[in-house]
């Protein structure tokens, strides 16, 4: 007798097969990644409040968790997907990221909240983007930076969403309540759908043309992996870092609950424009230059931040920075694609993840640990901005490839 599964896709011809793949990766990016990510740092300064914690420590339980759990899961994760599929994956890692913030809605210790952010972390590896960059790149090939694109848009909605709906939660029943509601949201958002997604469309039908795998020994002895992995390893670092502290910055220049919910709103919906933009470029341009062109937009945004005020200052960061970010992490896996092929990408990503996933943890710690020493964020967001023109700089030795038209 079929399952529920095969029943449902039994009726999916390849078309509707796609778009589901696709609403699947966007609602799973949405909850995952736009929530919790980017809605936990909401919470920050009522932690401060509460605990008496500096900014270094209530970014360090991003910083502890990353680093635990990349190096451990992220080759494992990528392992698994590229032998059994993501499905499973993207379901374990939204039951992960719900505990997580149940965690951390329950805490009175560091204890708990470092043990909360090493599920956050497991949450993201195993059910973030990992999962849905190898469940689209086996589904697309011809316009797979435009269903990329797409699937990416849900980081953006769920970044967008979730300030708003935590400063209204955190007004009506506190902020602890607030997080068990948001970990509720998570769940019912990301399990449904990827209960009912298939991991390829092998049994379906499938227009991708047989390619071989490369050992990920060899992957390892070429250069541009390593170009790509400290070039990505610069911007992800600097997007982090603003990311993490951005509500705090606009709290230093006294921005209220809810002013400081709307700005970073602006970021997350510029990056819809930005997801789409960027996936529409890296579909007609070489990717290489598109993604130095996503890494000058991220790094020439900062300065703004340190410019004495003016009207609309931070609003115009928010729409150059929100561009930027929104094509930030959705370029790596089409370089990655376009380099190394896709039936290796679920290893290559782990790997580059992991990297990624190290350098988005630790520098936000050390720009709190700065602005602890200094008093301010000068100093930190200079460094900031010359890590992603590092980041530039490196992407610029990659080899150039043509848009794929297989």
């Amino acid at each position: 007798m079929e399952n529920s599964e095969h029943k449902a896709l039994r009726y999916f011809s390849p078309k509707k097969s796609k778009t589901f793949v696709v609403i699947t990766a966007f609602f799973s990016l949405l909850a995952i990644v736009g929530f919790a990510l980017y809605g936990l740092p909401f919470f920050y300064d009522f932690y401060i409040k509460e605990f008496g914690w500096s900014r270094a420590t209530v970014t360090s339980g991003n910083a502890l968790g990353k680093l635990m759990v990349a190096p451990l899961f992220g080759f494992i994760a990528g392992w698994i997907i590229d032998r059994y599929g993501p499905k499973k994956m993207l379901i374990a890692g939204a039951l992960m990221t719900g505990a997580a913030l149940v965690g951390l809605g329950s805490m009175n210790s560091t204890g708990l909240f470092y043990l909360s952010y090493i599920f956050v972390a497991m949450g993201y590896v195993f059910g973030g983007p990992l999962p849905c960059q190898v469940l689209i790149s086996r589904w697309f090939t011809k316009n797979r930076g435009k269903a990329m694109g797409i699937a990416y848009l849900g980081i953006g909605t769920g970044g967008f969403l979730v300030p708003l709906i935590a400063a209204g939660l955190i007004n009506n029943f506190g902020w602890r309540t607030a997080l068990f509601l948001l970990a509720a949201l998570i769940v019912l958002i990301a399990v449904p759908l990827a209960t009912f997604v298939k991991d390829s469309p092998s049994k379906i039908q499938t227009t991708v043309k047989a390619e071989p795998a490369v050992p990920v020994k060899d992957i390892l002895k070429k250069p541009w992996f390593y170009m790509l992995a400290f070039g990505s390893m610069c911007s992800i670092a600097a997007v982090g870092g603003i990311n993490q502290h951005l509500k705090l910055y606009l709290l230093d220049f006294d921005f209220s609950q809810n002013q400081a919910a709307r700005i970073i709103s602006l970021v997350l919906l510029m990056s819809l424009a930005g997801r789409v933009l960027m996936g529409w470029l890296a579909d007609i341009f070489p990717r290489k230059y598109v993604m130095i062109l996503i890494y000058l937009i991220v790094g020439g945004s900062i300065p703004l931040l340190l410019l004495p005020d003016f009207p609309g200052r931070i609003y115009i960061f928010a729409v150059i920075f929100g561009i930027g970010l929104g094509g930030d992490y959705m370029i790596i896996p089409l370089m990655a694609g376009d380099l190394f092929g896709v039936r290796t990408l679920g290893r290559v990503m782990g790997i580059i993840l992991v990297a990624d996933g190290i350098a988005e943890a630790s520098m936000p710690m050390l720009v709190g640990a700065i602005r602890d020493s200094a008093g301010n964020y000068i100093p930190g967001f200079i460094v900031l901005i010359g890590v992603a023109l590092t980041g530039a700089v490196i992407i610029s030795f990659l080899p150039r490839y043509s848009k794929a038209t297989d």
